[in-house]
């Protein structure tokens, strides 16, 4: 016998059980689409994240405070419980001023972020400020709607003035211009020198919801404080991003007294986009794992029920088996016949659900970008391969068995099964 009798024979065998075959696949089916679904919602995940971060800009290297590793832990605590609610302030606006000066640095903006209560003449929110350097849009993909934004001759000088989010602007003054209004925040006015166009939220960030201030306004008139949370830099020569990196390393502990040698003393982290990537990579593929292993879980069940029906079928055919052999059918033909039964439920199941999967992943991705998600639609060729893999392989673990028993039969025996 060749490959397309075994076939045959199979379909044959499926279309005497129509309604059991598809009980039989519907746990492959369900297992497979489960697999794609998870691979490709992890991949649309990552490519999500990865292009929120590039809205902050392009060519970024982040600097933000940490607290340091002092390795002193009393009664027991964390590292982490004993930083929890610890402020660093060693990162200041000097500092941005010295990483600016590296070779590969092609500007850089400081950050602080702060709450407020904003009130205008019409009615008052409170709003989340959110004080940067005059070179944050050289930096940043924002763009102005309304009038301008502030310099840094206006953040060095202290200048108050403001510039709002959409939804800022509108909640205060509804349909009219904001543009050299007056804004007041912890009693002082600042006035409004510009509006940003709608944006939305990145990260959870809604930019929309923001009074942009110069940074060291924020720092000196509202706040009461001499640092900053982060420093964004963006560089020059792609190429040199590591060494670029290393070099805001060994400034930073050079400037805060720190040894070279203990960077676990370090008060700042820096990360570059690459770092970034890489972090989402490693989480994201940790769930990815994860939730792949539980949808084998249901992989093996639908397993065990192809092994189950397997049995019933070698027991309801036992006299056809007996038959088959009594005519010269070897056991070796008999165990390929059973055996490819098997595969074939599985291999249908595993396409079936291949299909499914990916429908269900184009909706996922579709929803998403209705909603405003940049979700892409991804399906990678491995994602595709393991499905098949995992479903003939499936049918060819599962189904060995039973086909065994079936080839096993003595002829007679099973002749009198009748």
């Amino acid at each position: 016998m060749n490959s397309k009798q075994y076939i045959s024979l199979a379909f044959t065998s499926f279309r005497r059980n129509l309604l059991r075959t598809l009980l039989t696949g519907l746990g492959i089916v369900i297992s497979i689409a489960s697999v794609i679904i998870v691979i490709s919602s992890a991949q649309g995940v990552k490519g999500f994240l990865i292009g929120s971060f590039e809205q902050f800009g392009s060519n970024l290297i982040q600097t933000e405070t940490r607290v340091p590793n002092t390795g002193s832990i009393n009664s027991g605590q964390s590292q982490e419980a004993m930083a929890l609610g610890t402020v660093v302030t060693t990162l200041t606006v000097d500092d941005m001023e010295a990483v600016r000066r590296l070779p590969n640095i092609k500007t850089t903006y400081a950050a602080q972020i702060g709450q407020a209560v904003a009130t205008s003449e019409y009615d008052k929110k409170t709003v989340m400020i959110y004080g940067v350097s005059g070179t944050f849009l050289d930096i940043d993909t924002g763009k102005i709607d309304r009038g301008r934004f502030f310099t840094e001759e206006e953040d060095a000088s202290l200048a108050r003035v403001a510039v709002l989010g959409s939804n800022v602007a509108q909640d205060l003054y509804g349909d009219q211009n904001p543009v050299g209004q007056t804004i007041k925040i912890k009693n002082r006015n600042f006035t409004i020198i510009g509006t940003f166009s709608p944006r939305g939220a990145i990260l959870f960030f809604n930019y929309d919801d923001i009074v942009f201030m110069p940074v060291q306004t924020l720092q000196k008139q509202v706040l009461g404080i001499n640092h900053v949370s982060a420093i964004t830099s963006s560089y020059i020569d792609k190429s040199k991003v590591k060494t670029t990196a290393a070099d805001i390393e060994e400034l930073l502990r050079d400037r805060h007294n720190i040894d070279r040698a203990n960077p676990d003393k370090d008060d700042f982290i820096v990360q570059t986009m690459d770092d970034v990537a890489s972090t989402l990579d490693t989480i994201i593929g940790g769930f990815t794992i994860l939730l792949v292993a539980l949808a084998a879980i249901s992989l093996v069940v639908g397993g065990v029920g192809i092994m189950n029906i397997m049995f019933v079928s070698v027991l309801e055919r036992t006299f056809e088996i007996g038959l088959r052999k009594a005519v010269g059918a070897t056991r070796k033909q008999v165990l390929r016949q059973f055996l490819s039964e098997a595969v074939m439920v599985t291999l249908f199941g595993g396409i079936i659900g291949i299909i499914i999967g990916v429908s269900v992943s184009y909706l996922i991705s579709f929803i998403a970008d209705i909603l405003g998600f940049a979700w892409k639609f991804v399906i990678p060729a491995y994602s595709v391969v393991l499905a098949v893999g995992f479903s003939v392989a499936c049918g060819l673990i599962f189904g060995l068995y039973p086909a065994r028993r079936a080839a096993e039969l003595d002829p007679i025996e099973a002749l009198r099964h009748e």
